[in-house]
């Protein structure tokens, strides 16, 4: 099994998406990576809607799985209004779903 991205919102700004390893380590997604490319938002990540915030969330996820900066930038807009503008306060996003989107939609 490969890690998932487990996000609940919290009733302060700032929201903590964690990446859950296969071995069961949870590690918080830094948005600090993907803000150093494009910083869509400071304040770090949102979702359920299609803002700065679930931007900076969709760069700094798909920057995660593919490890690619170029192909990240290029996508990541399409990735927040499909995925990311959809999800609800609490989710569980695997790296499988991802990937599924990556390849329906653009290979």
């Amino acid at each position: 099994m490969t890690h998932s991205y487990i996000g609940t919102k919290r009733t302060t700004d700032a929201q903590i998406v964690t990446r859950h390893e296969a071995d069961g380590n949870d590690v918080p997604l830094d948005p600090k990576r993907s803000q150093k490319i494009w910083n869509h938002s400071p304040d770090g990540f949102q979702w359920g809607y299609g803002g700065s915030g679930p931007a900076q969330l969709a760069l700094a996820m798909l920057l995660d799985v593919t490890n690619d900066e170029g192909r990240s930038v290029g996508l990541h807009q399409q990735f927040k209004w499909d995925i990311i503008a959809q999800l609800p306060d609490s989710f569980v996003l695997t790296v499988d779903d991802i990937n599924t989107w990556l390849t329906s939609h653009f290979f």
